[in-house]
C-alpha cells in the first residue's frame, strides 16, 4: 500500500519560495552570530515566515531577544557534553519555531515541512494533521516560551543507528541529554539540510502520542520526509537525536 503525503495547501508561503540552497548554506567558519542572522534568513527565504505573517525584518526582530544567548553559547563538542557521539553530527545550535506560534496564525508543523528542502525538493510529511495535533513534548522536555527558542549543542545521533528508539532514548536520558521534538527535528533540517544524510537520519522521540510511535525525519525519494516508525523496531539508517539543552529569550 502506497503511503499517503499529506496535503498541504499549494498557496503555502513554504510551497511557493523559490530559495536558492547556496543562499543559505552553512559557513562552519562564521562566528555565532553570523549563523544566527544565516539561519533566519534561511527561514524568511524558505518561507517559514510568511507563515508568522512575517517578513525578514519582522524575523529578525522577533529572534533579537535571542542574541545575547547565542553569543554565550559554547560552540564545540566538547563544551556541550556531545563527545560521546561523532564529531560530524554535532550542530551548535538551531533556531526553532514554536508550534504554538503557527497555530495562533492557523498553521501547524505539517505547513513547515516544505521548507526541508533537500536541493530543490521539498520537503514532505505522512503524519496526516489530525494525527500530528496528538504529538506532544514528553514530560522531561521543557519547551520555552516566545516564538522562537534555541536548541543547543546538537547531534543528530548516528551512533544509534541500528538501535531502537526504545534504547536510545534511555542513553541520551543517562547522558543528561533531552531527545528532539517534532518541531525541533524540522527546524534542523530546515535550517542545516546537509545534517540530514543518507543512512544518517534521525528519529525525534521527545515528541509522543501515548503509543509506540516516535516521529523521525528522513531521506525518501530524494526528499526530506516526516514521519514515524516503531519504539522497539531497529534500523541501520535511522540514529536518534538529542541536545544539551534549550534557551529562551
Amino acid at each position: 500500500m502506497a503511503t499517503v503525503i499529506t496535503v498541504v495547501d499549494p498557496h503555502l508561503p513554504t510551497v511557493t519560495a523559490d530559495a536558492s540552497p547556496a543562499a543559505t548554506s552553512f559557513d562552519p567558519g562564521a562566528p555565532p552570530l553570523a549563523e544566527l542572522d544565516r539561519q533566519v534568513r534561511a527561514y524568511a527565504e524558505l518561507g517559514v515566515g510568511g507563515l508568522l505573517g512575517l517578513d525578514a525584518d519582522g524575523l529578525r526582530a522577533a529572534v533579537e531577544p535571542l542574541r545575547a544567548a547565542v553569543a554565550a553559547l559554547p560552540m564545540t563538542p566538547a563544551m556541550t557534553g556531545a563527545v560521546t557521539g561523532k564529531a560530524e553530527d554535532h550542530v551548535p545550535f538551531v533556531l526553532v519555531l514554536s508550534p504554538e506560534a503557527l497555530a495562533e496564525r492557523g498553521h501547524d508543523l505539517d505547513d513547515v515541512a516544505p521548507a526541508m528542502r533537500r536541493g530543490r525538493q521539498r520537503g514532505v510529511s505522512v503524519i496526516d494533521p489530525e494525527e500530528l495535533a496528538t504529538y506532544r513534548p514528553l514530560d522531561d522536555v521543557w519547551q520555552p516560551d516566545g516564538p522562537f527558542w534555541l536548541l543547543h549543542g546538537i547531534d543528530t545521533g548516528s551512533e544509534f543507528c541500528g538501535a531502537t528508539p526504545e534504547s536510545a532514548l534511555a542513553t541520551v536520558r543517562g547522558r543528561g541529554r533531552t531527545p528532539l521534538t517534532i518541531a525541533e527535528g524540522i527546524a534542523l533540517t530546515v535550517v542545516r539540510p546537509d545534517m540530514l544524510r543518507p543512512n544518517r537520519c534521525y528519529s525525534l522521540m521527545g515528541s509522543r502520542a501515548g503509543n509506540q510511535r516516535v516521529p523521525a525525519v528522513w531521506i525518501s525519494e530524494r526528499r526530506a520526509k516526516l514521519g514515524w516508525c516503531w519504539d522497539r523496531n531497529p534500523h541501520t539508517w535511522l540514529g536518534a537525536a538529542s541536545a544539551a539543552g534549550r534557551l529562551g529569550a
